[in-house]
Order: C-alpha cells, then structure tokens, then sequence
C-alpha cells in the first residue's frame, strides 16, 4: 500500500521496512500492521488533538505530572509550544504506561519506540498469527468468560495497584490472543491518586467488564467488584494478590448524637475540674 505521510519518516529511518495494510481507524490513532526485519509489528500513528474523537480529555489529563514549571505554564496557556508538549505527553502516557503495567504483571502489548507521533509495538495475534480478535468479537462460553473475568479484575487490581486507571476499558480495548485478554489503547489513562475522577473511570470500567461478560455468565451483572477493590485501595489494603468475592457491604455509621453531647459534657467538666485543681494551686 502507498506509505502514510506520518510513517515516511520511520521508513526513511529503517524503522519500518514496508506498510502491509492499514489495521483500524479510531478517535485517537490510525493503527497499521508494518514490517521492520523479520518482525510483523503495528503502528499507532496518533491523531492530532483536533482531529481526535476523543470526549473530555481533559478529565483523563487532570492530575499528570508535567516535567517542569515552563512545559506546565505552556500547557495551561495553550501557546504552540504548549500544546505540543501536551500532544507529546498524551502519547509519552501510553508508553510509560505500557512499560510499567507490563512490569506490574498486566498483560499489554510490548512497546517498541516512540517517534514523531507514531508507537511501534508488538502486534498482538491468534493462534494462527492472524491478528487477534477484540474481545467484542469472542462468543465465550460461562466457565470462559468466569475465568476470564477473574483474570481481568486481577489486571484492575494490579494497574491500580501501579497506580493506574484505564479510564476507557471495555470490550473494545481487549484483544484474545491463545492465551488470554490483553489490555490495549492506554493514552487517556489516569493516575488514581491524583485524578478527581479517578473512581468514577475506575467503576465505569469494571461495569463494562461486567456488563460484557454478563451476557456469558449473567451472575457477573450483579457483582461489585469495583466498589470491593476501591474500598481496599482506599483502605491502603489492596495488594497485586487480593482475594476478591465480588461482594461489597456498605457499612453507614449514624452519629450517635447522646454520645457526643455525653463527651463533650465529660470533656467541660473535666476542664472545670482543671481549672478548679489549678485555683486551689495558686
């Protein structure tokens, strides 16, 4: 096929040694299948800010860490050099993302280089070295798609336990290869401490999850994994091996409004008594 504009420059750089055929088109990335050597790999040429499809980035961007002062100033001016910077961070996201999920035991694709917009990586395939199919495509059967789902909520726990929301997963951002689910399509991800819409991300996934693997096993609809593993996380108490039950019991405490007049009542007359014990002193 004619060689896309954004990818000539890898190609001139041996980079890339030819482009088989474009893979798909999203709200953030054209993504094409290239060889480089003997290697079969994809690349993910990112659109531009304007160009993307992508609602509320804004949100996905709160609570990122900028590398200095003058980038930071920049950005929130939106002057040229700022919104460079931010397409440069927005696309910087997914690589350490993939670097760092992959280290905490999260199944993602292998990243390669970053250049000029456009990812390589490793091209995630089936069985027969097709490409993999999105999990959207899998007809699975209950015990599949169980398992499964416990697999993937091992994968929110241990992204969150990196630190990391998705912040868009579902069954379009999961690809199947011969051994499993693995996570794609990482730009928008949040960090979980910093991001005040960190929770509400994090729950939305996991309902998307649910919702999917629901149509397999319908018991998973009513699970409330995402509420167990937030509480855990907030608690401090969430580890990369946490046993989840899927059951959630939200305890309301009513303040005991006798008890509290009944400790500060102790309280003044514990302070008169002081006050008292100190006259006599004196």
């Amino acid at each position: 096929m004619k060689i896309p504009k954004r990818l000539q420059p890898l190609v001139d750089d041996g980079l890339i040694d030819d482009v088989i055929r474009r893979l798909k088109s999203g709200k953030e990335a054209d993504v094409f299948i290239v060889r480089c050597g003997d290697e079969i790999r994809c690349a993910k040429v990112y659109k531009e800010a304007e160009k993307r499809n992508f609602k509320q980035a804004v949100h996905y961007q709160e609570g990122r860490k900028v590398r200095n002062s003058r980038d930071a100033r920049a950005m929130s001016k939106g002057s040229k050099f700022g919104r460079q910077q931010q397409e440069e961070a927005w696309q910087n996201t997914e690589v350490d993302a993939l670097y760092l999920l992959a280290k905490a035991g999260v199944r993602v694709p292998q990243p390669d280089i970053c250049l000029d917009g456009v990812l390589l990586m490793e091209l995630i395939t089936d069985e027969e070295g097709l490409v993999a199919p999105r999990l959207s495509d899998v007809i699975l059967t209950p015990e599949q798609a169980r398992a499964d789902h416990a697999l993937m909520m091992n994968y929110a726990v241990r992204m969150l336990c990196a630190g990391l929301v998705h912040g868009d997963l579902s069954e379009f951002n999961v690809l199947m290869d011969k051994d499993g689910p693995v996570i794609i399509d990482l730009p928008q991800v949040v960090d979980a401490a910093a991001n005040n819409h960190a929770k509400s991300m994090f729950e939305r996934d996991i309902g998307n999850l649910a919702e999917y693997y629901g149509q397999f096993a319908p018991e998973l609809r009513d699970s409330q994994y995402a509420k167990e593993i937030w509480a855990l996380y907030q608690e401090g108490n969430l580890t990369p091996d946490s046993v989840l039950s899927g059951r959630f019991s939200e305890t309301l405490k009513r303040a005991d409004v006798g008890s509290v007049l009944e400790e500060i009542q102790a309280a003044g007359e514990e302070h008169q008594r002081r006050m008292m014990a100190r006259n006599a002193e004196e």
